[in-house]
């Protein structure tokens, strides 16, 4: 099967594109709110872009109404945000957090996700996440058709969990499978690691 991308509406290369790139990984971000309330959502159109500065991205579209997302509203340039890399045990709560509520009010609070301090940081993280990154807003553009807004995400502090590490010859390894990622598939599917394995690359 070839299919045209060209002669499809954007709905339907999404529900293309989100059922062939995969898996994905999701951020769960945190963010807050302009009357300081907290927000959390997950964005699966997510990943590492730079290592110096270190950077990462998220693309998101808008809501059913059309207003920007409130994600989108909170991460205003310089912005911070905390991005987690959720467990398969956390699916539900994940899920979840994707409803669309009016601005302001907390799915931290509605699915009651308890949150922890984390030193230093001037926000909390979601407790029992295995990997967190305090981050700060680099930059924001806009892109396609439909406007896309595209943030870049500078990581300024990494938490990892004491289980899911080691160290090796003075470097910090993660152990995948400890960390367990809850990963994204298309329509209303996740995955989680399956079988891990190595394959050395060539030099």
């Amino acid at each position: 099967m070839n299919i045209d991308l060209k002669t499809l509406p954007s709905s339907n290369i999404y529900h293309l594109m989100t059922q062939t790139i995969i898996p994905r990984p999701i951020a769960w971000i945190l963010s807050t709110n302009q009357d300081d309330t907290l927000n959390l959502a997950p964005f699966s159109y997510f990943n590492a872009v730079c290592s110096d500065p270190p950077l990462c991205m998220i693309s998101m579209g808008k809501k059913p109404s059309g207003d920007q997302k409130d994600t989108a509203v909170n991460l205003h340039l310089g912005a911070f945000c905390v991005v987690h890399i959720a467990h398969v045990g956390q699916s539900e709560a994940v899920t979840q957090s994707a409803a669309t509520l009016d601005y302001g009010e907390s799915e931290v609070d509605v699915n009651k996700i308890k949150l922890t301090q984390q030193a230093d940081w001037p926000m909390q993280r979601v407790a029992g996440c295995p990997i967190a990154y305090l981050c700060r807003v680099h930059s924001t553009t806009q892109i396609g058709n439909a406007e896309q807004q595209l943030v870049f995400l500078e990581a300024l502090e990494l938490y990892l969990d004491h289980s899911i590490v080691s160290t090796q010859n003075g470097r910090i390894e993660v152990d995948a499978k400890n960390v367990n990622p809850l990963a994204r598939l298309g329509a209303n599917q996740y995955a989680n690691l399956g079988e891990v394995f190595n394959n050395t690359r060539p030099k």
